[in-house]
Protein backbone atom coordinates (compact mmCIF):
# COMPACT_ATOMS: atom_id res chain seq x y z
CA UNK A 1 0.00 0.00 0.00
CA UNK A 2 1.46 3.80 -1.22
CA UNK A 3 2.01 6.44 1.49
CA UNK A 4 2.58 9.71 1.14
CA UNK A 5 5.76 11.06 1.88
CA UNK A 6 6.33 14.35 2.64
CA UNK A 7 9.83 15.02 2.09
CA UNK A 8 11.19 17.22 0.28
CA UNK A 9 14.74 17.25 -1.58
CA UNK A 10 17.06 19.62 -2.71
CA UNK A 11 16.57 19.04 -6.12
CA UNK A 12 12.84 19.95 -6.33
CA UNK A 13 12.50 22.81 -8.28
CA UNK A 14 10.73 26.08 -6.98
CA UNK A 15 7.45 27.62 -8.75
CA UNK A 16 8.67 29.56 -11.65
CA UNK A 17 7.13 34.16 -11.91
CA UNK A 18 4.52 32.30 -14.90
CA UNK A 19 3.38 29.44 -12.32
CA UNK A 20 3.41 32.07 -9.16
CA UNK A 21 1.09 34.65 -11.49
CA UNK A 22 -1.14 31.59 -12.62
CA UNK A 23 -1.56 30.49 -9.03
CA UNK A 24 -2.53 34.08 -8.05
CA UNK A 25 -5.43 34.29 -10.95
CA UNK A 26 -6.47 31.06 -10.24
CA UNK A 27 -7.26 31.75 -6.63
CA UNK A 28 -8.06 35.10 -7.67
CA UNK A 29 -10.84 34.19 -9.60
CA UNK A 30 -11.90 30.98 -7.19
CA UNK A 31 -12.31 33.42 -4.23
CA UNK A 32 -14.65 35.90 -6.52
CA UNK A 33 -16.53 32.75 -8.38
CA UNK A 34 -17.05 31.02 -4.45
CA UNK A 35 -17.92 34.21 -2.87
CA UNK A 36 -20.75 34.98 -6.05
CA UNK A 37 -21.76 31.08 -5.58
CA UNK A 38 -22.75 31.11 -1.91
CA UNK A 39 -24.21 34.77 -2.51
CA UNK A 40 -26.65 33.67 -4.39
CA UNK A 41 -27.04 30.46 -2.51
CA UNK A 42 -27.97 32.85 0.40
CA UNK A 43 -30.39 34.94 -1.10
CA UNK A 44 -33.32 32.53 -0.31
CA UNK A 45 -31.92 32.38 3.63
CA UNK A 46 -32.21 36.07 3.99
CA UNK A 47 -35.29 36.60 2.29
CA UNK A 48 -36.74 33.87 4.25
CA UNK A 49 -39.51 35.96 6.15
CA UNK A 50 -40.44 38.02 2.80
CA UNK A 51 -40.64 35.44 0.20
CA UNK A 52 -43.14 33.74 3.17
CA UNK A 53 -45.45 36.23 3.32
CA UNK A 54 -45.26 37.17 0.00
CA UNK A 55 -45.64 33.78 -1.62
CA UNK A 56 -48.16 32.66 1.94
CA UNK A 57 -45.37 29.50 2.25
CA UNK A 58 -45.71 27.33 5.61
CA UNK A 59 -42.36 27.43 7.53
CA UNK A 60 -42.34 23.48 6.59
CA UNK A 61 -43.16 24.78 2.49
CA UNK A 62 -39.90 26.77 3.18
CA UNK A 63 -37.98 23.92 4.18
CA UNK A 64 -38.65 22.07 0.83
CA UNK A 65 -37.64 25.24 -1.16
CA UNK A 66 -34.18 25.64 0.80
CA UNK A 67 -33.77 22.10 0.40
CA UNK A 68 -34.86 22.01 -3.72
CA UNK A 69 -31.66 23.42 -4.08
CA UNK A 70 -29.41 21.09 -2.37
CA UNK A 71 -30.57 17.99 -3.84
CA UNK A 72 -30.05 18.64 -7.55
CA UNK A 73 -26.75 20.42 -6.33
CA UNK A 74 -25.60 17.43 -4.44
CA UNK A 75 -27.34 14.96 -7.37
CA UNK A 76 -24.60 16.45 -9.75
CA UNK A 77 -21.50 16.16 -7.81
CA UNK A 78 -21.09 12.57 -8.99
CA UNK A 79 -21.07 13.51 -13.25
CA UNK A 80 -19.69 17.04 -12.42
CA UNK A 81 -16.27 15.21 -10.30
CA UNK A 82 -15.54 12.97 -13.35
CA UNK A 83 -16.03 16.11 -15.76
CA UNK A 84 -13.99 18.62 -14.01
CA UNK A 85 -11.11 15.54 -14.24
CA UNK A 86 -11.77 15.07 -17.92
CA UNK A 87 -12.74 18.30 -19.90
CA UNK A 88 -11.01 20.53 -17.12
CA UNK A 89 -12.17 23.77 -14.90
CA UNK A 90 -11.77 25.92 -17.55
CA UNK A 91 -15.33 25.47 -19.32
CA UNK A 92 -16.87 23.52 -16.75
CA UNK A 93 -16.82 26.17 -14.57
CA UNK A 94 -17.74 28.54 -16.87
CA UNK A 95 -20.37 26.95 -18.05
CA UNK A 96 -21.83 26.51 -14.81
CA UNK A 97 -21.05 30.34 -13.77
CA UNK A 98 -23.41 31.43 -16.68
CA UNK A 99 -26.69 28.76 -16.03
CA UNK A 100 -26.50 29.20 -12.13
CA UNK A 101 -26.50 33.07 -12.91
CA UNK A 102 -29.26 32.39 -15.37
CA UNK A 103 -31.44 30.59 -12.42
CA UNK A 104 -30.07 32.64 -9.63
CA UNK A 105 -31.98 35.55 -11.97
CA UNK A 106 -35.28 34.10 -12.79
CA UNK A 107 -36.00 33.11 -8.92
CA UNK A 108 -36.52 37.31 -8.51
CA UNK A 109 -39.31 36.38 -11.86
CA UNK A 110 -41.37 33.67 -10.44
CA UNK A 111 -44.80 34.07 -9.01
CA UNK A 112 -45.44 30.59 -7.18
CA UNK A 113 -44.02 28.08 -5.02
CA UNK A 114 -43.67 25.30 -8.05
CA UNK A 115 -42.09 27.47 -10.76
CA UNK A 116 -39.51 28.67 -7.10
CA UNK A 117 -38.68 25.10 -6.64
CA UNK A 118 -37.84 24.33 -10.61
CA UNK A 119 -35.42 27.62 -10.58
CA UNK A 120 -33.95 26.41 -7.13
CA UNK A 121 -33.26 22.75 -9.44
CA UNK A 122 -31.46 24.74 -11.82
CA UNK A 123 -29.50 26.78 -9.66
CA UNK A 124 -28.05 23.77 -8.00
CA UNK A 125 -27.03 21.81 -11.41
CA UNK A 126 -25.37 24.98 -12.51
CA UNK A 127 -23.50 25.35 -9.01
CA UNK A 128 -22.11 21.77 -8.66
CA UNK A 129 -18.70 22.07 -11.11
CA UNK A 130 -17.66 25.44 -8.18
CA UNK A 131 -16.25 22.74 -6.14
CA UNK A 132 -15.26 19.96 -8.60
CA UNK A 133 -13.22 22.23 -10.54
CA UNK A 134 -11.97 24.49 -7.57
CA UNK A 135 -10.15 21.43 -6.33
CA UNK A 136 -8.97 20.30 -9.58
CA UNK A 137 -7.83 23.86 -10.11
CA UNK A 138 -5.36 23.37 -6.95
CA UNK A 139 -4.64 19.87 -7.93
CA UNK A 140 -3.12 21.17 -11.23
CA UNK A 141 -1.68 24.40 -10.34
CA UNK A 142 -0.04 23.55 -6.93
CA UNK A 143 2.15 20.51 -6.05
CA UNK A 144 0.90 17.74 -3.61
CA UNK A 145 2.90 19.54 -0.52
CA UNK A 146 1.25 23.20 -1.11
CA UNK A 147 -2.10 22.71 -1.13
CA UNK A 148 -3.66 22.79 1.92
CA UNK A 149 -3.49 27.05 1.52
CA UNK A 150 -4.51 27.30 -1.42
CA UNK A 151 -7.85 24.73 -0.76
CA UNK A 152 -8.54 27.04 2.77
CA UNK A 153 -7.92 30.12 0.28
CA UNK A 154 -10.85 29.13 -2.07
CA UNK A 155 -12.98 27.23 0.35
CA UNK A 156 -12.74 30.72 2.09
CA UNK A 157 -15.32 32.04 -0.38
CA UNK A 158 -18.16 30.10 1.25
CA UNK A 159 -18.40 31.98 4.23
CA UNK A 160 -17.14 35.12 2.89
CA UNK A 161 -20.66 35.12 0.01
CA UNK A 162 -22.29 33.39 3.84
CA UNK A 163 -21.56 36.66 5.81
CA UNK A 164 -21.83 39.23 2.97
CA UNK A 165 -24.98 38.11 1.89
CA UNK A 166 -26.99 39.27 5.13
CA UNK A 167 -25.15 42.73 4.86
CA UNK A 168 -25.83 43.40 0.88
CA UNK A 169 -28.89 41.33 0.24
CA UNK A 170 -31.08 42.88 3.49
CA UNK A 171 -30.58 46.14 2.03
CA UNK A 172 -31.71 44.76 -0.95
CA UNK A 173 -34.60 43.36 0.36
CA UNK A 174 -35.50 46.36 2.76
CA UNK A 175 -35.18 49.24 0.18
CA UNK A 176 -36.53 47.47 -3.13
CA UNK A 177 -37.61 43.67 -2.59
CA UNK A 178 -36.50 40.42 -2.32
CA UNK A 179 -37.17 40.20 -5.72
CA UNK A 180 -34.65 42.47 -6.94
CA UNK A 181 -32.11 40.57 -4.62
CA UNK A 182 -32.10 37.41 -6.75
CA UNK A 183 -31.86 39.64 -10.24
CA UNK A 184 -28.98 41.55 -8.84
CA UNK A 185 -26.74 38.44 -7.81
CA UNK A 186 -27.59 36.86 -10.96
CA UNK A 187 -26.37 39.55 -13.35
CA UNK A 188 -23.09 39.51 -10.87
CA UNK A 189 -22.03 35.81 -11.94
CA UNK A 190 -22.92 36.70 -15.29
CA UNK A 191 -19.89 39.39 -15.46
CA UNK A 192 -17.49 36.74 -13.42
CA UNK A 193 -18.00 34.46 -15.68
CA UNK A 194 -16.90 36.12 -18.47
CA UNK A 195 -13.82 37.32 -16.52
CA UNK A 196 -13.46 33.54 -15.73
CA UNK A 197 -13.20 32.64 -19.29
CA UNK A 198 -10.62 35.69 -20.36
CA UNK A 199 -8.18 35.09 -17.95
CA UNK A 200 -7.88 31.66 -16.08
CA UNK A 201 -6.35 29.02 -18.42
CA UNK A 202 -5.89 25.17 -17.67
CA UNK A 203 -2.12 24.12 -17.43
CA UNK A 204 -2.36 21.42 -20.01
CA UNK A 205 -3.22 24.27 -22.34
CA UNK A 206 -0.12 26.16 -21.25
CA UNK A 207 3.31 25.93 -22.84
CA UNK A 208 5.42 25.00 -19.32
CA UNK A 209 8.87 24.02 -18.78
CA UNK A 210 10.91 20.61 -17.66
CA UNK A 211 11.25 22.64 -14.52
CA UNK A 212 7.61 23.93 -14.18
CA UNK A 213 6.46 20.22 -14.77
CA UNK A 214 8.78 19.10 -12.08
CA UNK A 215 7.48 21.45 -9.25
CA UNK A 216 3.62 20.46 -10.19
CA UNK A 217 4.19 17.00 -10.06
CA UNK A 218 6.53 17.02 -6.97
CA UNK A 219 5.02 14.02 -4.41
CA UNK A 220 2.35 12.14 -6.97
CA UNK A 221 2.52 9.68 -9.79
CA UNK A 222 1.52 12.10 -12.53
CA UNK A 223 0.89 15.84 -12.70
CA UNK A 224 -0.20 18.10 -15.28
CA UNK A 225 0.27 15.14 -17.68
CA UNK A 226 -1.96 12.36 -15.81
CA UNK A 227 -3.87 10.74 -17.86
CA UNK A 228 -7.99 11.49 -18.57
CA UNK A 229 -10.30 9.40 -15.82
CA UNK A 230 -12.55 7.47 -17.38
CA UNK A 231 -15.39 5.89 -16.13
CA UNK A 232 -14.06 2.76 -14.68
CA UNK A 233 -11.65 5.23 -12.81
CA UNK A 234 -14.43 7.21 -11.24
CA UNK A 235 -16.52 3.79 -10.39
CA UNK A 236 -13.24 2.06 -9.17
CA UNK A 237 -13.45 4.75 -6.02
CA UNK A 238 -16.46 3.54 -4.65
CA UNK A 239 -14.53 0.38 -3.78
CA UNK A 240 -12.69 1.53 -1.20
CA UNK A 241 -13.77 2.27 2.35
CA UNK A 242 -11.54 5.82 2.49
CA UNK A 243 -14.13 6.85 -0.35
CA UNK A 244 -16.89 5.96 1.99
CA UNK A 245 -15.98 7.54 4.94
CA UNK A 246 -15.11 10.92 2.95
CA UNK A 247 -18.67 10.57 2.20
CA UNK A 248 -20.37 9.49 5.30
CA UNK A 249 -18.07 12.55 7.41
CA UNK A 250 -19.09 15.01 5.16
CA UNK A 251 -22.38 13.84 5.36
CA UNK A 252 -22.10 15.30 8.90
CA UNK A 253 -20.30 17.95 8.52
CA UNK A 254 -21.70 19.66 6.11
CA UNK A 255 -25.20 18.62 7.67
CA UNK A 256 -24.52 20.69 10.59
CA UNK A 257 -22.89 23.61 8.82
CA UNK A 258 -26.42 23.76 6.51
CA UNK A 259 -28.78 23.90 9.34
CA UNK A 260 -26.89 27.19 9.94
CA UNK A 261 -26.28 28.55 6.49
CA UNK A 262 -30.26 28.22 5.65
CA UNK A 263 -31.56 29.08 8.82
CA UNK A 264 -29.70 31.36 10.97
CA UNK A 265 -31.51 34.16 10.18
CA UNK A 266 -35.12 32.84 10.39
CA UNK A 267 -33.60 31.49 13.39
CA UNK A 268 -32.53 34.62 15.06
CA UNK A 269 -35.97 36.72 13.97
CA UNK A 270 -38.14 33.83 15.24
CA UNK A 271 -36.47 32.13 18.21
CA UNK A 272 -34.81 34.83 19.62
CA UNK A 273 -37.26 37.96 18.34
CA UNK A 274 -34.24 39.76 16.29
CA UNK A 275 -35.71 42.47 13.50
CA UNK A 276 -34.36 42.06 10.01
CA UNK A 277 -31.87 44.52 9.92
CA UNK A 278 -30.83 43.65 13.34
CA UNK A 279 -30.20 40.17 12.37
CA UNK A 280 -28.38 40.96 8.88
CA UNK A 281 -25.23 42.48 11.50
CA UNK A 282 -26.04 39.22 13.61
CA UNK A 283 -26.21 37.06 11.17
CA UNK A 284 -23.44 37.97 9.33
CA UNK A 285 -20.72 37.71 12.55
CA UNK A 286 -20.39 33.89 12.44
CA UNK A 287 -20.17 33.75 8.42
CA UNK A 288 -16.75 36.29 8.72
CA UNK A 289 -15.40 34.09 11.30
CA UNK A 290 -16.27 30.82 9.06
CA UNK A 291 -14.07 33.07 6.40
CA UNK A 292 -11.15 33.10 8.39
CA UNK A 293 -11.49 29.67 10.02
CA UNK A 294 -11.02 28.53 6.08
CA UNK A 295 -8.01 30.53 5.56
CA UNK A 296 -6.46 29.22 8.79
CA UNK A 297 -6.94 25.17 8.41
CA UNK A 298 -5.45 25.61 5.08
CA UNK A 299 -2.55 27.01 6.43
CA UNK A 300 -2.48 24.62 9.45
CA UNK A 301 -3.04 21.89 7.21
CA UNK A 302 0.11 22.56 5.35
CA UNK A 303 1.81 22.99 7.86
CA UNK A 304 1.05 19.59 10.07
CA UNK A 305 1.25 17.90 6.47
CA UNK A 306 5.14 18.86 6.10
CA UNK A 307 5.73 17.19 8.95
CA UNK A 308 4.35 13.80 8.90
CA UNK A 309 4.53 11.29 6.75
CA UNK A 310 1.26 10.37 6.11
CA UNK A 311 -0.56 13.75 4.15
CA UNK A 312 -4.26 11.37 4.43
CA UNK A 313 -3.69 11.05 8.24
CA UNK A 314 -3.04 14.71 8.94
CA UNK A 315 -5.45 16.04 6.55
CA UNK A 316 -7.82 13.55 8.07
CA UNK A 317 -7.03 14.09 11.86
CA UNK A 318 -7.57 17.87 11.34
CA UNK A 319 -11.13 17.79 9.72
CA UNK A 320 -12.01 15.67 12.74
CA UNK A 321 -10.62 17.72 15.49
CA UNK A 322 -12.63 21.09 13.79
CA UNK A 323 -16.19 18.53 13.93
CA UNK A 324 -15.70 17.48 17.46
CA UNK A 325 -15.41 21.02 18.08
CA UNK A 326 -18.83 21.99 16.52
CA UNK A 327 -20.12 19.42 17.87
CA UNK A 328 -19.26 20.87 21.54
CA UNK A 329 -20.01 24.24 20.65
CA UNK A 330 -23.60 23.54 19.13
CA UNK A 331 -24.44 22.52 22.40
CA UNK A 332 -24.56 25.64 24.37
CA UNK A 333 -25.43 27.88 21.09
CA UNK A 334 -28.86 25.98 21.25
CA UNK A 335 -29.38 25.96 25.07
CA UNK A 336 -28.15 29.87 25.78
CA UNK A 337 -30.66 32.66 26.82
CA UNK A 338 -28.23 35.02 26.28
CA UNK A 339 -28.21 36.23 22.11
CA UNK A 340 -24.90 37.47 22.96
CA UNK A 341 -23.70 34.16 24.19
CA UNK A 342 -25.63 32.19 21.19
CA UNK A 343 -24.24 34.16 18.60
CA UNK A 344 -20.45 33.33 20.28
CA UNK A 345 -20.99 29.94 20.19
CA UNK A 346 -22.38 29.36 16.94
CA UNK A 347 -19.33 31.93 15.64
CA UNK A 348 -17.34 29.40 16.77
CA UNK A 349 -19.11 26.28 15.05
CA UNK A 350 -18.82 28.36 12.09
CA UNK A 351 -15.43 29.16 12.11
CA UNK A 352 -14.60 25.28 12.46
CA UNK A 353 -17.29 24.33 9.97
CA UNK A 354 -15.18 25.66 7.34
CA UNK A 355 -12.17 24.87 8.54
CA UNK A 356 -13.44 21.33 8.48
CA UNK A 357 -14.46 21.98 5.00
CA UNK A 358 -11.04 23.10 4.08
CA UNK A 359 -9.37 20.44 5.24
CA UNK A 360 -11.55 17.38 3.51
CA UNK A 361 -11.04 19.70 0.37
CA UNK A 362 -7.20 19.23 1.51
CA UNK A 363 -7.70 15.43 2.21
CA UNK A 364 -9.36 14.74 -1.14
CA UNK A 365 -6.27 15.96 -3.03
CA UNK A 366 -4.08 13.58 -0.93
CA UNK A 367 -6.60 10.76 -0.39
CA UNK A 368 -6.84 10.53 -4.40
CA UNK A 369 -5.00 9.53 -7.45
CA UNK A 370 -4.02 12.70 -9.36
CA UNK A 371 -6.26 12.21 -11.94
CA UNK A 372 -9.33 11.49 -9.89
CA UNK A 373 -9.07 14.32 -7.41
CA UNK A 374 -11.85 16.58 -8.83
CA UNK A 375 -13.74 12.78 -8.75
CA UNK A 376 -13.12 11.84 -5.12
CA UNK A 377 -13.75 15.29 -4.35
CA UNK A 378 -17.21 15.53 -5.90
CA UNK A 379 -18.12 11.94 -4.07
CA UNK A 380 -17.47 13.30 -0.79
CA UNK A 381 -19.13 16.78 -1.82
CA UNK A 382 -22.14 14.05 -2.60
CA UNK A 383 -22.32 12.54 1.00
CA UNK A 384 -21.84 16.47 2.19
CA UNK A 385 -24.63 17.90 0.14
CA UNK A 386 -26.90 15.15 0.69
CA UNK A 387 -26.72 16.01 4.21
CA UNK A 388 -27.22 19.69 2.87
CA UNK A 389 -30.23 18.96 1.38
CA UNK A 390 -32.23 16.96 4.69
CA UNK A 391 -30.92 19.29 7.02
CA UNK A 392 -32.98 22.12 6.22
CA UNK A 393 -36.27 20.23 5.70
CA UNK A 394 -35.66 18.30 8.91
CA UNK A 395 -34.86 21.93 10.69
CA UNK A 396 -37.81 23.05 9.30
CA UNK A 397 -40.57 20.23 10.52
CA UNK A 398 -38.44 20.07 13.85
CA UNK A 399 -38.33 23.96 14.56
CA UNK A 400 -42.27 24.02 13.72
CA UNK A 401 -43.45 20.53 15.65
CA UNK A 402 -41.16 21.74 18.88
CA UNK A 403 -38.53 24.54 18.35
CA UNK A 404 -35.06 25.06 17.03
CA UNK A 405 -33.42 23.44 20.32
CA UNK A 406 -33.84 19.81 19.01
CA UNK A 407 -33.29 21.14 15.63
CA UNK A 408 -29.79 21.96 16.86
CA UNK A 409 -28.83 19.03 19.00
CA UNK A 410 -30.36 16.65 16.23
CA UNK A 411 -27.56 18.29 13.92
CA UNK A 412 -24.63 18.07 16.73
CA UNK A 413 -25.68 14.37 16.87
CA UNK A 414 -25.37 13.51 12.99
CA UNK A 415 -22.10 15.86 12.94
CA UNK A 416 -20.42 13.63 15.26
CA UNK A 417 -21.23 10.49 13.52
CA UNK A 418 -19.78 12.15 10.47
CA UNK A 419 -16.02 12.95 12.66
CA UNK A 420 -15.87 9.04 13.33
CA UNK A 421 -16.79 7.67 10.07
CA UNK A 422 -13.70 10.37 8.96
CA UNK A 423 -11.96 8.84 11.88
CA UNK A 424 -12.33 5.26 11.22
CA UNK A 425 -12.50 4.94 8.20
CA UNK A 426 -10.04 7.37 6.36
CA UNK A 427 -6.63 5.39 7.13
CA UNK A 428 -4.88 5.33 3.70
CA UNK A 429 -4.50 6.74 -0.04
CA UNK A 430 -6.13 5.31 -2.79
CA UNK A 431 -3.55 3.49 -5.29
CA UNK A 432 -2.97 5.44 -8.76
CA UNK A 433 -3.25 2.23 -10.58
CA UNK A 434 -5.88 -0.02 -8.79
CA UNK A 435 -8.81 0.51 -11.60
CA UNK A 436 -6.05 -0.70 -14.44
CA UNK A 437 -4.55 -3.51 -12.01
CA UNK A 438 -8.48 -4.43 -11.94
CA UNK A 439 -8.99 -4.87 -15.57
CA UNK A 440 -5.69 -6.14 -16.30
CA UNK A 441 -6.03 -9.35 -13.45
CA UNK A 442 -6.18 -12.42 -15.67
CA UNK A 443 -9.73 -13.87 -16.08
CA UNK A 444 -10.83 -15.70 -12.84
CA UNK A 445 -7.60 -13.58 -10.71
CA UNK A 446 -8.94 -11.27 -8.31
CA UNK A 447 -7.20 -8.42 -7.43
CA UNK A 448 -5.75 -7.44 -4.62
CA UNK A 449 -8.18 -6.34 -1.86
CA UNK A 450 -7.74 -2.08 -1.68
CA UNK A 451 -8.61 -0.08 1.19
Amino acid sequence: METTSMKETSSEPSASPRIRRAQRVALALLVVSGAVNYLDRGTLAVANASIRGDLGLSMGQMGVLLSAFSWSYALCQLPMGGLADRVGPRRLLGAGLILWSLAQAAGGLVATFGWFIIARIALGIGEAPQFPSAARVVSNWFPLRERGTPTGIFNAASPLGTALAPLVLSILVVSFSWRWAFIATGAAGIVVALVWFALYRDPVRSRLSVDECRYLDAGAEHGVSAPKVTFADWRELFSHVTTWGMLIGFFGSVYLNWVYLTWLPAYLTTERHMSLLRTGFAASVPFFCGFIGALSAGWFSDLITRGSRNAVASRRNAAVVAMLGMVAFTIPAALAQSNTVAIACISVVIFLANAASACSWALATAAAPSNRVASLGSIQNFGGFIGGSLAPIVTGFIAQRWSFVPALLTAAAIAFIGAMAYLLLVRKPIPEHSAHAAAAAPSGEAPAAQS
